[in-house]
């Protein structure tokens, strides 16, 4: 079994550390996370693009789970760490090619659960919300 690199997202945040890949390949960079609430922006291109000219929507409820893991380690302690027990996804209008902005924000964290929630927005219109529940673990 291969060993993967783990990645401290509050590093990628506050000192520019690389974040990890599926950041990267979603072209996702985050630009703020504190006490619960993550932004960034999620740069859509070609690649995300389906038949018919808007991205797919999977790619959008991968860019808001990637913003809530932001907005949830931003809450947790140092011994804690944390999964996703479901996610929903409601789209509001189609996402074309450019810049989405991505704002998660924890609505409540209990000892074992936080509720997590993302608004999308491409060029000032909602484009899409997620909601989702995340199981809080001990490393």
């Amino acid at each position: 079994m291969v060993e993967l690199k783990k990645v401290d997202l509050m590093e990628v945040v506050r000192e520019g550390a690389t974040p990890p890949n599926c950041d990267l390949t979603l072209q996702i960079e985050t630009t703020y996370a504190e006490e619960g609430v993550s932004r960034g922006v999620w740069t859509v291109d070609e690649k995300f693009i389906n038949g018919n000219g808007v991205s797919m929507g999977g790619y959008l409820a991968s860019a808001a789970d990637i913003m809530m893991a932001y907005a949830v380690v931003s809450k947790l302690q140092p011994h804690q760490t944390f999964a996703s027990i479901d996610l929903h996804t409601t789209f509001h209008r189609p996402v074309f090619p450019g810049q989405v902005d991505v704002e998660a924000r924890v609505e409540r964290l209990g000892r074992t659960v936080a509720y997590v929630v993302a608004e999308l927005s491409q060029n000032g219109k909602k484009v899409g919300d997620v909601v989702s529940s995340v199981m809080i673990l001990e490393k």
